[in-house]
């Protein structure tokens, strides 16, 4: 593994740390030409920031429509980047992370069809067409030390595990972030300009709605998470909690819907406190709030008969599920 040499988010100074890094990416592109991949999250936004003051127009920013992202964050990340004087190109590529997809049930296995679809295939095409040499990614540190400890492999990790991707995809990656955890990336976020609704935004994950499914992640099933979580994160944004999602279970749950007998869905509730993700606590939320959530979830997304509330700290669960 890659020694890497923590910024710790006390030590951090944010204007330092970005005239730092910005002349760190100029000097590694030069004169040629990166891409980055924009999700919307607070690491990959603040890459994309960074990597604009560095390189300018010599950095493309696509948003990869993988149908797996929450409702309507194509267009919501695109127009708000845009209002930043962002240009952002989304690409269209449902189908092939779906069939890359297709079958699959085990977390691990899923996370590496999701790796290989974005890095071999839809990002290899983009930097062959743009003729690129580098992609700049936010890669985090809490990312790297997750993976290489087994915890789950994160999508975005290669190089601390061995892998070189100029050899494996065609290009090198450069990681700015890779020093800082989470609030450490705030901090630079809100430094270089970004909204507090950027820079605040809860942590959501590399596969994106498909780490919120146990199971096959198909397009049906990715959905019924998709309008959960929409609900989810509605109800939940007042309280402060560090991150909060729903997870479509696999098993079925035997329910009652218009006054019949259903083998329904079962959605979980996770809502968590931490700083940085290596440690969390379940929110403390209030029966009232259970309620209307177990309420809305099981009104509003077709054929969910059952909500339920995950109570265990991290370790030894996880904040996400799969």
């Amino acid at each position: 593994m890659l020694q890497i040499k923590e910024i710790k988010t006390n030590d951090l100074d944010p204007q330092r740390f970005i005239e730092e890094k910005i002349k760190e990416i100029s000097s590694i592109v030069g004169k040629g030409l990166a891409i980055n991949a924009l999700s919307g999250g607070v690491d990959s936004s603040t890459v994309t920031m960074l990597g604009h003051r560095a390189l300018g127009n010599s950095l493309k920013t696509y948003f990869i429509q993988n149908g797996l992202m929450r409702k309507s964050e194509p267009e919501n990340i695109i127009s708000a980047f845009k209002s930043l004087g962002v240009k952002v190109e989304l690409v269209d590529a449902q189908k092939k992370f779906f069939k890359a997809l297709k079958g699959i049930t085990d977390p691990e296995k899923k996370r590496e069809a999701i790796t290989q679809t974005f890095y071999r295939d839809v990002f290899a095409k983009l930097v062959k067409k743009s003729k690129a040499r580098y992609l700049l990614q936010g890669t985090i540190l809490t990312d790297v030390e997750e993976t290489v400890a087994g915890i789950k492999r994160q999508h975005n990790v290669f190089e601390q595990l061995g892998i070189d991707p100029n050899k494996a995809f065609g290009y090198k990656i450069i990681e700015p972030l890779v020093q800082l955890r989470k609030d450490g990336v705030r901090k630079v976020a809100c430094a270089l300009g970004l909204p507090e609704s950027i820079y605040n935004r809860i942590p959501f994950p590399g596969p994106a709605l498909a780490a919120r499914v146990i199971g096959e992640a198909t397009p049906q099933r990715i959905e019924i998470v998709r309008q959960a979580t929409a609900i989810v994160e509605e109800e939940l944004k007042d309280t402060g909690a560090f991150q909060y999602m729903a997870i479509l279970h696999q098993d079925r749950m035997t329910g009652i819907l218009n006054g019949k007998r259903q083998f329904g869905f079962q959605i979980e509730i996770r809502c968590w406190d931490s700083t940085d993700a290596r440690t969390a606590k379940p929110t403390k939320l209030s029966y009232p709030i259970l309620e209307r959530l177990a309420k809305k979830i099981t009104t509003e997304v077709k054929g969910v008969v059952s909500v339920t509330y995950n109570i265990t700290s991290k370790p030894p669960s996880t904040i996400e599920a799969v």
